[in-house]
Order: structure tokens, then C-alpha cells, then sequence
């Protein structure tokens, strides 16, 4: 177990994430049209914005899922496959950041559909 410090370890964080959300009968559905390979690297960027005060990054999330028709236990499934794969892979402060920063989006998000 390690702290996350770098872009590697977004990257590790977002890909071993998303293979568990294309799996998941509960929201991998939303994502079976998506093209991973432009979508990835967006996620990475957001969450090297977010954990490593990476600059540039500019996209409403809110936004972006609004036109989804999600469901509470759609967020609480997310919320925990996120929180899950933190706590396999990695410790520390920035772990702490990342969930609290996951549940702020989810309930935004939630709160505006």
C-alpha cells in the first residue's frame, strides 16, 4: 500500500476502477457505449486535477452526467466500487480526499436531476 503522488498512480486508480464499473450488473451498463479510450484520459485528468492540483482542468462534471438517468442506488454503487478500489490500492491523506471529493460529486449531481 502506498499514498497516491503521481500521475502513474491516478492512472493506476482510474483504470483498475473502471474495469470493476464495465463488470458491475449495476452501472456497468452506463458506460457499454462509451469509448474507453477517450473517456479514461479524461477521468485521469480530472482526478490528477482534483488529488494533484493538476491545472487546466475545466468540464462540469454535473453536467456531463445530466442527461444520464440515474438512480440512487446507481450513485451508492459508484460511490462504493470508487471507495473500494482506493482501499485496495492505496493509503493516506489523498484516499481521504479522493472520497470525500466522490461523494460532493455524486450528491451534486443526485441533487440536481
Amino acid at each position: 500500500m502506498r499514498e497516491i503522488e503521481n500521475a502513474q498512480d491516478v492512472h493506476e486508480l482510474v483504470q483498475t476502477f473502471y474495469q470493476k464499473v464495465m463488470s458491475d450488473e449495476v452501472i456497468g451498463p452506463f458506460f457499454k457505449g462509451i469509448n474507453l479510450e477517450e473517456h479514461l484520459p479524461k477521468m485521469e485528468f480530472f482526478w490528477r486535477f482534483v488529488l494533484l492540483d493538476e491545472s487546466g482542468y475545466t468540464t462540469s462534471v454535473t453536467d456531463k452526467h445530466m442527461h444520464m438517468r440515474l438512480k440512487e442506488e446507481h450513485f451508492a454503487r459508484w460511490i462504493h466500487l470508487f471507495n473500494q478500489t482506493l482501499d485496495e490500492l492505496f493509503i493516506g491523506e489523498k484516499v481521504t480526499l479522493a472520497k470525500q471529493r466522490a461523494a460532493v460529486i455524486g450528491w451534486t449531481i443526485q441533487s440536481k436531476m
